[in-house]
């Protein structure tokens, strides 16, 4: 079963710079992105951006609860 998302940890600038997934474990915004590739983390995704930079993000649901900025910090 994939992990999900519970909570984040920002920079001093607000930016993700960690993910807590579901089983405890903590990950770097870049594994993030890989294991959402790799279909290990649900409810997210990644996309390139303007600035041409991988990112990474919540699937759209409708529910701005559960985005990743929104989600608790840890």
């Amino acid at each position: 079963m994939a992990e999900q998302v519970v909570a984040v940890r920002k920079n001093g600038d607000g930016d993700i710079i960690e993910l807590k997934l579901s089983s405890g474990q903590v990950v770097d915004y870049k594994q993030a992105q890989q294991m959402a590739d790799n279909g290990e983390i649900e409810h997210v995704n990644t996309f390139q951006g303007r600035d041409g930079d991988k990112h990474l993000r919540s699937d759209a649901d409708g529910d701005p609860t559960n985005n990743l900025d929104n989600l608790p910090t840890f």
